[in-house]
């Protein structure tokens, strides 16, 4: 990606940019909460498992040595025999901490991000073999911060380790000759130190590369302001194309409407401005319906229409005015009108008399 391009890319992701690439399997994953984990795993076992593990190996290892008598190695069965009986103890000794070591490991991907099956992340692609994009990579600020991190750990872990086992040098060469219990006492606690220091040290990186990936994820999915301006088209559609589908529905409505002017009993106007097409029949309901309205040339259109078809027309601005602002076509007036609509309603059923203009 150009400079050009990340310089224009100053807004935030929006939600639909983030859920589509994490169902990509693009998520913000940070490998030293997994080394993290994997060094609290080590230092879990040599605190709670390996105290018991090393006294049932060297009970072991002092048995075979001390009696070495019942071990026959007369035969092929023989061997197997006692290497079956190493591997076993051996695997008493490893298997807490290779339960361990997948339990953490698991569970710091878990916490990080849900587990999904991606098949985009095992699709071929050149840009993973391209020497260009891996130059582009390695140069990259994530590539430095990568740098950066190994740098750290080289350096500075190695310094706190030198310093921290520094006294241990000289009463490690005395161990050598001590009892076999005694040296491998030793050298969990030797082990036991280390692990502390690589514990804090990759807590630290950890936490530091958490918030990296996360920001650095984040900025990779900044967008444009045109690229949001597509994001919404694609929801909820063009608003051109939708303010053209409006309009064409209100035209439709409007012919609808117009349509159904033929059919009213009465108009009440303005006498200019507004016009009200009610329809009142007996067998049809108990309250007058308002079958088409409108305003200005609307409403002379509808003046139009029913001075061809007879319609009486009263000219009441008020009562108008009112009926307009509150009643919506296909809808019974509210019985605040009933009244006043129920006098010309009587009126036309007096006269009767087509293209009557009554006022």
């Amino acid at each position: 990606m150009s400079d050009d391009d990340k310089e224009s890319k100053t807004e935030d992701p929006t939600a639909k940019k983030m859920s589509d690439a994490e169902e990509k399997g693009n998520t913000p994953s940070s490998s030293e909460v997994g080394i993290f984990t994997s060094t609290l795993a080590i230092y879990i076992y040599l605190v709670f498992f390996l105290p018991s593990s090393i006294s049932r190996m060297t009970e072991t290892l002092k048995d075979l040595f001390e009696h070495p008598e019942q071990w026959r190695l007369g035969s092929s069965i023989d061997l197997i025999s006692l290497a079956t009986h190493l591997m076993l103890e051996a695997g008493y000794f490893m298997l807490p901490a290779a339960i361990m070591f997948m339990a953490f490991g698991v569970a710091s991907s878990v916490l990080q991000n849900m587990p999904a099956v991606v098949l985009e992340r095992i699709r071929p692609q050149w840009q993973r073999i391209s020497p260009v994009s891996g130059f582009t990579r390695i140069y990259s600020a994530n590539g430095m911060v990568q740098f950066g991190k190994s740098l750290f750990k080289i350096l500075v872990v190695s310094l706190i380790m030198f310093l921290t086992l520094k006294s241990e040098f000289y009463r490690s060469l005395d161990g050598m000759f001590a009892d076999p219990m005694v040296i491998l006492v030793n050298l969990a606690r030797i082990a036991k130190k280390m692990v502390i220091v690589i514990l804090f040290s990759t807590a630290i990186i950890a936490i530091a590369d958490l918030f990296w990936t996360r920001h650095h994820w984040f900025s990779e999915l900044k967008m444009t302001k045109q690229d949001i301006k597509d994001e919404m088209k694609q929801s909820q559609g063009d608003p051109v194309v939708k303010a053209r589908q409006r309009s064409i529905a209100r035209d439709r409505a409007r012919k609808r409407m117009i349509n159904s002017v033929p059919r009213a009993t009465l108009i009440i106007t303005n006498p200019t401005h507004y016009a009200i097409a009610l329809r009142y029949a007996r067998e049809e309901g108990d309250a007058p319906i308002v079958v088409a309205k409108g305003q200005d040339l609307i409403a002379l259109k509808i003046r139009e229409i029913a001075q061809e078809h007879g319609i009486p027309i009263f000219e009441d601005p008020p009562l108008a005015r009112s009926m307009f602002a509150q009643v919506s076509v296909d809808s019974v007036i509210p019985s605040v009108f009933y009244k006043a609509v129920a006098e010309l309603i009587h009126r036309v059923y007096a006269t009767r008399r087509p293209n009557k203009r009554v006022r």
